[in-house]
């Protein structure tokens, strides 16, 4: 089975709420709410939410949504569903600072089938659709063949309203700032992944994050020939919080210099 009439829905449904973000952010008026410490919604993320569910509504009457600003999902239910986020990187765009993106995924029975990211600022439209590879508009993209940590770089984000961790991960970032190229933090998690599937950096790594930063990036990492897994090397990252991603050696060292630094914490 094919998801080409999923995949082209979520394009416009990007397309169009990137066109909404745009004006708000021409516009600079918009109101700024705190969900949580250093977690912000905006004008602009509650726009560009209705608007993706009103499209894909129009042509999946029937399908589930797990979106940021309206989800009531603690788990991944059975059947179609949609995982979305409006606007990842939403401090980012609160500020005028790119880059911040539209992402959508659709899962059918807990397994993801296709994925859209769209960074609104350049307009770079990743994607990919199962078993069809990943895309940058009309350019496949693989991920990076770098094996030497040495001679990596890596993307992460950092704690923003979670910071029980925060010394262990200062650990680790120190660490890998001295065993590899450099380590880059643009804000926006569904854009790292992007980065990571064409082989703009090699690996990335995160805490606390939830699914709609993860679930469309993810399988473009996957179908770009990467791989993605939780910080023990399992797959309870898209509740779990906790992802790595990379290529195979790569992954697998980021693995290690968490595990080195975080073994109690992930007991």
């Amino acid at each position: 089975m094919n998801y080409h009439q999923e995949l082209e829905t979520a394009k416009l449904a990007a397309n169009e709420a990137a066109l909404i973000i745009r004006e708000f952010a021409q516009n600079r008026s918009f109101n700024i709410e705190l969900k949580g410490k250093n977690d912000l919604v905006t004008d602009a993320d509650l726009a560009s939410e209705k608007k993706i569910i009103e499209v894909i509504k129009a042509a999946f009457p029937g399908d589930k949504f797990l979106a940021e600003e309206s989800n009531t999902y603690t788990e991944l239910p059975s059947g179609r569903i949609w995982i979305i986020d409006p606007v990842d990187g939403t401090t980012n765009f609160s500020h005028g600072f790119p880059p911040y993106c539209v992402s959508i995924a659709f899962w059918e029975d807990g397994i993801p089938k296709m994925g859209v990211v769209l960074e609104v600022g350049h307009g770079e439209l990743f994607w990919a659709a199962e078993g069809e590879g990943a895309w940058l508009g009309s350019e496949r993209i693989h991920i990076s063949q770098t094996t030497d940590p040495a001679m990596s770089l890596v993307a992460t984000g950092f704690p923003y309203s979670q910071f029980a961790l925060v010394d262990p991960y200062l650990a680790v970032l120190k660490n890998l700032m001295q065993k590899t190229h450099g380590i880059r933090r643009p804000g926006a998690a569904s854009y790292d992944l992007c980065c990571v599937a064409a082989g703009r950096v090699d690996g990335f790594y995160e805490y606390g994050l939830s699914p709609w930063d993860v679930a469309a990036g993810s399988l473009i990492i996957k179908e770009a020939g990467g791989m993605v897994t939780d910080w023990k090397g399992g797959q309870n990252w898209l509740f779990g919080k906790r992802i790595i991603c990379g290529n195979k050696e790569i992954r697998s060292f980021l693995e290690g210099e968490i595990k080195t630094v975080f073994e109690e914490a992930l007991e």
